[in-house]
């Protein structure tokens, strides 16, 4: 139960307003730790509301920035699709959340799930003036000026602010310009973060590197990444700075999270996570480059091509409905297929059916088959997989 001082409501007269609309429209998904009833005690002049209990196995992602929160890639990829998806369903029902932060949200390090809390903020888009209008270094440089109030748009900025955090662990914002500054006072925020804004990677503008032995983690981080995901946060931190109408919106992030969660291979040497970049692969002539950890040479394992989408399949690698019939519930909980090892022979490595029906697969040679339910195709390069509604063909 959240409960209110009476001083708080006296400043925020549609609170009550807003959770009763939040109450009778229902949570946009599982994800939010949704109000669910108003309760009051009038002798105490205030009242409250009960949500969802976080479970014990959620941290916060302030947990993650400060090393308390030990995940994997996987699960952070996973993170930032939920993210992503969770405030494309609560946009889609013509709210708006106001103020995204790392202090608003929760994670499960093994899994990567979600809870989202905090949710008196959420009202409809540009309905309400906001007593609050965001967190310091998430809001919109529009709002940092003055010049806007929270919606849907200054949301999305925020959103990419949080993504960033998530695998850069830094803001995009803070590089040489934040390091000159002696004190970081309102005036020196204002020009940061809202008047002369600069991302750090920006390719036309080098004035705001972030600086060695200051801010390590951009430097340590960005290179890990495939440059696809590099590039998504270009355009959200320039693109979407000079124009909020142009910024990367909750799909175009589920499909760039869902891609780096398919991307993810492990090195043979150290068996850290790293990402199969096609752009540096061809940059490089086919080279697949080194372990970021380690520095040893990577190497490729058989992948999966479903129309546009390649999944790297790795020892413990699963498709999921979404990668075979377009569904958007993004659920991980039932994969259709995984990659197993022969029992008889351990060099042999096979796509085994977990779905409830058949496939039919063309060989190399061109020999037909099906694949029941609990049977395995074993990988090699050429072989096509029909799905149902897709193919999918194994390559190396």
């Amino acid at each position: 139960m959240k409960w209110y001082f009476p001083q708080y409501l006296s400043q925020d007269l549609q609170l009550r307003r807003r959770l009763e609309e939040a109450i009778n429209s229902g949570s946009p998904n599982d994800k939010f730790l949704w109000p669910i009833e108003l309760v009051s005690e009038p002798s105490f002049g205030s009242f409250g509301y009960i949500m969802p209990l976080r479970e014990p196995n959620y941290k916060g992602l302030v947990d993650l920035l400060y090393g308390k929160a030990p995940t994997n890639y996987r699960a952070l990829a996973t993170t930032g699709l939920q993210l992503a998806d969770s405030f494309f369903e609560l946009h889609a029902k013509g709210l708006c959340y106001r103020d995204i932060s790392y202090g608003n949200v929760f994670f499960d390090p093994a899994t990567g799930e979600v809870r989202i809390c905090d949710n008196d903020n959420v009202s409809v888009d540009e309905k309400d003036e906001a007593i609050v209008a965001g967190t310091p270094r998430f809001m919109a440089p529009e709002i940092v000026r003055g010049e806007a109030m929270p919606s849907r748009q200054t949301d999305l900025y925020s959103l990419s602010v949080l993504l960033f955090y998530l695998f850069i662990v830094h803001h995009p914002l803070e590089g040489q310009k934040e390091a000159d500054i002696r004190s970081l006072d309102g005036p020196a925020m204002n020009k940061i973060y809202g008047t002369e804004p600069v991302f750090i990677f920006d390719p036309g503008n080098t004035t705001n590197r972030p600086v060695e032995g200051y801010q390590e983690n951009a430097i340590r981080y960005w290179p890990i990444f495939p440059l696809f995901l590099r590039d998504r946060f270009t355009e959200a931190f320039t693109k979407g700075i000079r124009d909020p109408h142009n910024r990367v919106a909750e799909n175009r992030w589920r499909a760039t999270m869902i891609r780096l969660r398919d991307s993810i291979i492990y090195c043979p040497h150290c068996r850290t996570e790293n990402f199969y970049d096609i752009d540096a692969l061809k940059a490089s002539g086919g080279k697949p480059g080194n372990c970021w950890a380690c520095q040893q040479e990577l190497q490729i394992p058989f992948r999966i091509r479903i129309g546009d989408n390649v999944v790297m399949l790795n020892y413990n690698t699963q498709l999921f409905p979404h990668h075979v019939d377009g569904d958007k519930s993004y659920d991980f909980s039932k994969p259709i297929a995984e990659v197993t090892r022969n029992p008889q022979d351990p060099r042999i490595w096979g796509l085994k059916n977990c779905s409830g029906v058949k496939w039919a697969i063309t060989t190399p040679d061109g020999s037909i088959k099906d694949v029941e339910p609990g049977r395995t195709v074993t990988l090699a390069i050429g072989t096509k997989v029909n799905f149902g509604k897709v193919e999918g063909e194994i390559r190396i």
